[in-house]
């Protein structure tokens, strides 16, 4: 099913396409008005081994060709969310190598049997992870959490939650990983856009988590964290371009059927220059984050490239679908117009995973400005 070339990956793409042709695309207005995604899908998913890509088989490559053939086949970012939130649940816990929680987690997730979700982000600490304060004190067996965690992608329907705990001092020397499977509340959260993605706040008071479920190393834990976000970030650079991409292909198609002043829109000028920019922002965000999803995959250190990607991806993604309402006219601003949901959905990925002037900062810092 998985070939080498990320050019050529035919059969996984084609396999991708027509899964969301069938799968996603004519159900997606339904699960953005239910604010979630059906447990089934995952198990849909899991029998083509979609949701296996990273872990059992494939590699970062693979991941990039489903994510853009989804969006750009009729999903979206908050359908990528919602569907493959095993993707920053369950990496700190596959890597591991802990036999006992990639059983009982990571392959039940891989299988669509269960629903993972990763808490980091506190109200009092979102990009600044070193910061968190939920605690987790060690008593016998388990430790005692007691804390909460904001903006938690599927937490609502998760049926574990890796989560970010201190069990040491201040600093990112302090904290570790926790596998909760329950014990907690949840409180769901309305956003602007991800409408399909449910999202959460988790209230922890006391809960107990047995020791067992510490992912690696107490202490340790911060270090797991920052190997992931690489990852992540090239993921949401990704679907900012097949976003953008996505708004494109669907403004090419409103222009050429849309008459006014006695012809199609497209025969302007103006339009088609529009068009042409837009369609040049999204050739070289995707160009250059291909290449350094390339070198991630090759086992380069691109912490400064990719939060180049990440910010440039994000930047065409929003002048894009931007462009894209506007090109609609009125219909660009009705819910019943696709654009629309990518134009509200876009707005989080420029902070989602590092928000961009933290990447801004990041990459000054690697480069020896600061």
């Amino acid at each position: 099913m998985i070939t080498k070339d990320l050019y050529e990956r035919k059969e996984l793409r084609q396999l991708v396409r027509d899964f969301t042709r069938r799968e996603i695309a004519p159900h997606l207005d339904q699960w953005e008005r239910d604010g979630e995604v059906p447990r089934e899908l995952h198990k849909n998913a899991a029998e083509l081994d979609l949701l296996g890509i990273g872990f059992e088989h494939g590699d970062l490559l693979d991941s990039v060709a489903l994510t853009e053939e989804i969006i750009q086949n009729g999903g979206s970012s908050g359908l990528m969310a919602a569907l493959f939130t095993l993707g920053i649940a369950i990496p700190h816990i596959w890597q591991s190598g802990n036999e006992d929680l990639i059983e009982r987690f990571a392959k039940p997730a891989i299988r669509g049997e269960k629903i993972g979700s990763l808490a980091v982000t506190e109200p009092g600490a979102g990009s600044d992870v070193a910061a968190i304060r939920t605690k987790a004190v060690r008593d016998g067996d388990h430790y005692v959490v007691t804390g909460e965690k904001t903006f938690i992608t599927s937490g609502c329907r998760a049926d574990f939650v890796t989560t970010a705990v201190r069990t040491g001092g201040d600093g990112y020397q302090g904290i570790s990983l926790l596998v909760i499977e329950d014990g907690f509340t949840r409180r769901k959260l309305d956003k602007m856009g991800w409408h399909c993605s449910d999202t959460a706040e988790l209230h922890f008071d006391g809960v107990r988590v047995p020791v067992a479920n510490l992912v690696g190393e107490e202490n340790q834990g911060f270090a797991l964290i920052m190997q992931q976000f690489q990852v992540e970030r090239v993921t949401m650079a990704v679907e900012a371009y097949a976003t953008a991409q996505r708004a494109l292909d669907l403004t090419v198609e409103w222009t050429r059927n849309r008459e006014t002043f006695g012809k199609p829109l497209i025969k302007n000028q103006v339009v088609r220059h529009k068009l042409a920019a837009m369609a040049q922002k999204i050739d070289l965000a995707r160009t250059y984050t291909r290449e350094v999803a390339a070198r991630i995959n090759r086992g380069e250190d691109c912490v400064t490239e990719v939060c180049f990607a990440k910010n440039a991806a994000v930047d065409a993604c929003s002048e894009v679908v931007d462009a894209a309402v506007q090109l609609h006219g009125g219909m660009g601003y009705m819910r019943e117009s696709e654009v629309e949901r990518h134009y509200r959905d876009a707005r989080i990925l420029g902070i989602g995973g590092g928000a961009s002037e933290v990447m801004t900062e990041l990459a000054a810092r690697r480069l020896g400005f600061a």
